[in-house]
């Protein structure tokens, strides 16, 4: 294999690995009762792995996987949380009460043997 060859191939498990852990997080959020309103959902701003249902109030979730729980949180950037927050604030204008509407981001974290850990409120707005 080449060494491009090789970074495709690295960059598609990843890809994978990413998008399962998406599932795995969306079967826990789903296991405890809420609806997932969106997954991979793209706004101008970026995107947001989830984002799921909470009475009226939604809850953005980013979703972290690495060898390590610990290598997983340590991966989100201060860049990435803006991100968050202006696509976040984009999809908020598609809901009935708009920027009024109760929200939480959480953070999930995806180990390399499939254990997660959810953190809520991991960040708040600002």
């Amino acid at each position: 294999m080449t060494i491009s060859g090789d970074r495709h191939h690295r960059g598609r498990m990843a890809f994978h690995a990413g998008v399962a852990a998406e599932l795995r997080i969306a079967q826990d959020y789903e296991r405890r009762g809420f609806a997932i309103a969106r997954r991979r959902w793209r706004g101008a701003g970026g995107e947001i792995d989830l984002i799921v249902r909470d009475g009226n109030g939604l809850i953005f979730v980013e979703v972290k996987k690495s060898r390590s729980l610990a290598r997983a949180a340590e991966s989100l950037s201060l860049r990435q949380m803006q991100r968050i927050y202006a696509s976040a604030e984009e999809f908020l204008g598609t809901e009935p009460r708009g920027s009024l509407t109760d929200v939480r981001f959480d953070v999930a974290l995806v180990d390399g043997s499939g254990d997660l850990q959810i953190i809520e409120n991991a960040f708040g707005h600002g």
